[in-house]
């Protein structure tokens, strides 16, 4: 008999002796395969021991190796882009040092925050313990902290302050951008606690919603609120004109009380929200369309009882992602509430707003794409796989570059956006940036959010199954990223929302983009490493006014099919033309070039690619529906 079978027999039959309480159990006898010399362990056989001379896999023993899991550094320090841009565009050592340690408090203290509120979602309790309706949405401690921490970083207050100037949103902005991933969803409730601020600003900020201001914007958290954005009902979200029933009754004192079903509010544990309703006249009738729609302050409030006042919550949503978040339907019913805007003004009023919430969801956009990206970089140098680290196979770290250049060119973007923005409400705006703000807000937003469900889906593939596993917390980066293409407005509606306002500005805002492009470009043109990027961009953008002079003849239907695909062009021509500037500054560093110049590999302006092919010619339309529904299809419309 060999050693090993010997130990065998002996613990074995141990075991079992000690199971049996003294009875001798039979002896068991393993043969094996290879047999070594009497004292030795022959090679195979080594590797199964530990120092102790037991089996590593027999009983509880599950062996030794464990992989290391990634480990979440200072955002703000692992991001070579963000510190880059900051250093630029806003090298105040105030707004740096403190990035700096907030990042390191997203490290170390509110990454762990954010977990507990996705393990611990909201709850509802309708009922109290004797029966009484209470409509309590019970949330986690967490979450409590992070509507504490929001208010002690200035999370809203920061562009309210301006202590920056114009680039005063550029810095709240970026503080977003390091909190987002960690912040288990709370920078949901953050973007529509300021996009109501913005819309009282606009208003006026008096009587009644002077108090509230204050609140939205304050940094201490006993006096901080955060809002609503009440909206959506059952006939759907972004056709808010012919979608709204929710109906508002005029009371002697002027207010209103407000009585509708309201299908989706979000951060519903907020303390006041916005929203829209028809105002009823002396007969009970309301104006339809967007001209009936007027907008609504209102607080959410208890009575002595602890019932909410003019409210019921029906129930929570049961979501894909975004869980860590209240979302409830509501049925208003009596809810006191002003009238913030001109009757018939709502859906005008509510613009500011959109504005900053699709800011928001840009920067979220952005901010998931990185932190995929530097988890993955990170268990990159960790795992090892088929003799050596990720990290040293070729062909994985060219799969984490293109993440890199993607998230590097949606980082540029959405900051740009943020740029304006800042000029905008610094007062220095000129009418050129007015039209670039109000051309690529929807333009970020759409691209981003496609861009972020695409990188993150990437990222978790490079942690291979363990992407795949909810406890490690990747997932769910995942789910809430896919949000971001649907929340405030779908890619197809903001497409159209592009051609609109191309509409309405008779094409200043193209005007203003190709002038603003061209002059990106022209920083560029004496650095000849950049010189392929440079012709790229500058040959898109000649392709890209091509169509527009030739869609501008055609019938209105050709613009509407051509509409997403020309968001994508302006999307990507802008960004190529911004990466290419960042490239060019005195700080840039050969990675800021060399990221220039794999983005310009992609096709910058996909709306010529498919004109060519005549995607957009009208005969197109009754075919895809036919392909669609399976519908017959005459070869004669083929051939055509």
């Amino acid at each position: 008999m060999s050693v090993c079978s010997a130990l065998l027999t002996r613990h074995v039959a141990g075991g079992c002796c000690r199971g049996l309480c003294g009875v001798p159990p039979p002896l068991v006898h393993i043969r094996l395969a290879s047999v070594a010399e009497p004292g030795t362990r022959g090679a195979d056989e080594e590797q199964l021991w530990d120092a102790a001379g037991y089996l590593q896999f027999s009983r509880a023993k599950i062996g030794s190796f464990f992989q290391e899991r990634p480990v979440l550094k200072n955002p703000f320090l692992e991001d070579a882009l963000l510190r880059g841009y900051l250093r630029r565009h806003l090298p105040q050592e105030a707004a740096l040092s403190d990035l700096r340690a907030f990042g390191e408090r997203v490290a170390n203290e509110v990454d762990v925050w954010g977990r507990e509120c996705e393990v611990t979602p909201p709850r509802l309790e309708h009922f109290d313990p004797w029966g009484r309706r209470v409509d309590h949405i019970v949330t986690s401690p967490a979450w409590k902290r992070m509507k504490d921490l929001s208010a002690q970083e200035g999370l809203v207050a920061i562009g309210y302050e301006r202590s920056f100037g114009e680039w005063s949103r550029v810095y709240q902005m970026s503080k977003l951008y390091i909190f987002s991933p960690s912040s288990g969803l709370y920078t949901c409730p953050l973007a529509m606690t300021d996009g109501a601020a913005k819309v009282i600003q606009s208003i006026g900020v008096s009587w009644p919603v002077d108090e509230a201001y204050s609140r939205l914007t304050t940094r201490h958290p006993e006096h901080f609120w955060t809002s609503g954005q009440w909206m959506t009902e059952r006939q759907g979200g972004s056709d808010v004109a012919s979608g709204t029933e929710t109906v508002a009754v005029p009371q002697t004192d002027g207010s209103y009380k407000l009585h509708g079903f309201k299908w989706f509010t979000s951060a519903t544990d907020a303390d006041m929200t916005l929203t829209l309703a028809r105002v009823q006249d002396r007969t009970g009738t309301t104006t339809p369309g967007s001209r009936g729609l007027s907008l609504f302050y209102a607080e959410v409030s208890r009575d002595e009882d602890g019932r909410l006042k003019g409210i019921e919550v029906q129930r929570l949503k049961d979501k894909l992602g975004t869980r860590q978040m209240p979302t409830a339907e509501l049925l208003l019913d009596g809810l006191p509430a002003h009238r913030l805007s001109e009757k018939g003004r709502g859906v005008a009023s509510i613009a500011n707003m959109l504005t900053i919430t699709r800011i928001h969801n840009s920067v979220s956009a952005a901010a998931a794409m990185r932190r995929v990206v530097q988890l993955a970089r990170d268990y990159a140098t960790r795992r090892t796989a088929f003799g050596k680290h990720l990290k040293d196979h070729p062909l994985h770290i060219q799969t984490l570059a293109r993440m890199e250049v993607e998230t590097r060119g949606a980082f540029l973007l959405v900051m740009d956006v943020c740029r304006l923005l800042g000029r905008e409400e610094s007062g220095m705006a000129t009418q050129h940036d007015a039209h670039m703000l109000r051309l690529l807000t929807p333009v970020a937003k759409l691209y981003t959010g496609k861009q972020a469900v695409a990188v993150v889906s990437e990222g978790l593939e490079s942690f291979g199954g363990q992407g795949y596993i909810e406890d490690t917390g990747l997932p769910g980066l995942l789910r809430d990223a896919q949000v971001l293409s649907i929340w405030e407005g779908t890619t197809n509606v903001l497409s159209l929302d592009v051609l609109r306002c191309v509409a309405r500005s008779s094409g200043m805002v193209l005007h203003a983009y190709f002038t603003h492009a061209k002059s990106l470009l022209a920083g560029a043109s004496s650095v000849s490493t950049l010189a392929p990027a440079v012709r790229a961009v500058d040959g898109a953008l000649s392709e890209l006014e091509d169509f527009v002079q030739v869609a501008a003849t055609r019938a209105p239907g050709y613009l509407e099919l051509a509409a997403r695909d020309l968001a994508y062009s302006l999307a990507r021509i802008y960004t190529g033309a911004l990466l290419i500037d960042h490239a060019c500054w005195e700080g840039a560093s050969s990675s800021d070039t060399y990221a220039a110049l794999r983005w310009c590999e992609h096709d910058l302006c996909p709306v010529t690619t498919k004109q060519a092919r005549g995607c957009y010619e009208l005969s197109t339309a009754p075919l895809d529906a036919a392909l669609v529904y399976d519908w017959p299809i005459q070869v004669s419309s083929l051939e055509s």
